[in-house]
């Protein structure tokens, strides 16, 4: 079987996008069981709990499914540029109450002996952000029965995944929610919307392409569809399902949001990502490009969004969500899933009865 042949036979061809604090096992298990497909978010996961919690999975029949890995680069910062960051961070800590965190002993989990357990785990899809594997890896995951997706914002990394032997791309629009995965170019030459994206990459290589950014409802996978894309996935859509992972002060941001509430930001973990703006956000914009890479940013921060979460203060929390987020609705993840595809049909059923037209003729007149 191919990947290929894998998102065709899905019955509802919706993935669940990987989220890192936001899509627990809970949410890869029900979008598999209503005939998506879900997909662990283990980018965070220490090696030795990577195998268990895939077991786990495919023991409760979550058939098929993803694993995702954040290909984090080996951080080996100075001791000074650390305490120019955890300074520019004292004001936020201060406000909470919080000491300053000592300097961590470690940043970001280590990516090869992460990799090194996926293979054993063996799941039947693994995807990538933020970089590229070699085609040495993607051979390992191969003869283990893994098909291989690499995430991509622009044509030259799509074109890099093929060249290294990928299965497939995930197609990363401007609108996605979360950390922007481009890693052959700057950020400004990665920001190309879901629609041109798929479309360019789908011209571009002969792989499966999954369309992601700013799908919100059963339109927008029929959009996906329609433009030739094989799946369609979905993240900030399940933010305020039943088995969200995200905190309340995180919820109740993504259930009030505007129209126009996102913005990118680097000032959170040192990666750009987008997310609902608040004050950490807009204060700490002008100083955003000092600020370290990820994953130390994102280390020397995690300490601050978790006093911020459990005090109910959203405004130093990411509060990660695509551009569509006023669109979030509740639910039960499982029927969300099965309700989106019930609409993408409706859609798809008034656009072939619209298009039918084109060969029926029409009014000379201009309305």
């Amino acid at each position: 079987m191919s990947l290929r042949a894998l998102l065709d036979g899905l019955p509802i061809p919706i993935l669940q996008a990987p989220m890192v604090g936001a899509s627990p096992p809970a949410m890869a298990l029900a979008v598999s069981q209503a005939g998506g497909m879900g997909s662990l978010a283990a980018g965070a996961l220490a090696p030795d709990a990577i195998e268990p919690e895939v077991a786990a999975l495919r023991a409760a029949g979550a058939a098929p499914f993803g694993v995702n890995l954040l290909m984090a680069p080996a951080a080996r910062p100075d001791a000074a540029s650390v305490d120019a960051a955890l300074a520019r961070l004292a004001p936020w800590y201060a406000d909470l109450g919080e000491a300053s965190p000592a300097h961590p002993n470690n940043f970001a989990p280590d990516f090869d002996a992460q990799f090194a357990a996926l293979v054993r785990a063996a799941p039947p899809v693994a995807s990538f952000t933020f970089s590229i594997l070699t085609g040495e890896q993607v051979d390992a995951l191969h003869a283990v029965g893994t098909f291989v997706v690499g995430t991509a914002t622009n044509v030259p990394e799509a074109r890099a995944w093929a060249e290294v032997g990928a299965d497939g791309i995930c197609a990363q629009g401007f609108e996605a929610g979360g950390h922007r995965g481009h890693f052959l170019a700057e950020l400004d030459a990665s920001l190309v919307g879901t629609m041109a994206l798929t479309s360019l990459i789908l011209e571009a290589v002969d792989l499966p392409v999954i369309a992601a950014g700013g799908i919100m409802n059963g339109r927008g996978v029929a959009a996906a569809l329609a433009l030739g894309a094989s799946a369609a996935q979905m993240g900030t859509a399940f933010l305020l399902s039943d088995q969200t992972g995200v905190s309340a002060p995180w919820r109740k941001a993504v259930a009030g949001a505007g129209d126009d509430a996102t913005r990118l930001t680097r000032a959170f973990t040192g990666r750009y990502a987008r997310g609902i703006e608040n004050r950490f956000m807009r204060e700490m914009a002008a100083v955003q490009d000092e600020v370290p890479d990820y994953p130390i940013q994102n280390r020397l921060t995690q300490p601050l969004r978790a006093a911020a979460a459990k005090a109910g203060v959203a405004d130093m929390i990411s509060l990660w969500a695509g551009q569509g987020v006023r669109l979030a609705e509740p639910g039960d993840a499982g029927d969300m899933v099965r309700g989106w595809w019930r609409e993408a049909g409706e859609a798809s059923a008034r656009r072939a009865a619209r298009t039918a037209q084109a060969g029926g003729g029409g009014s000379d007149t201009l309305g």
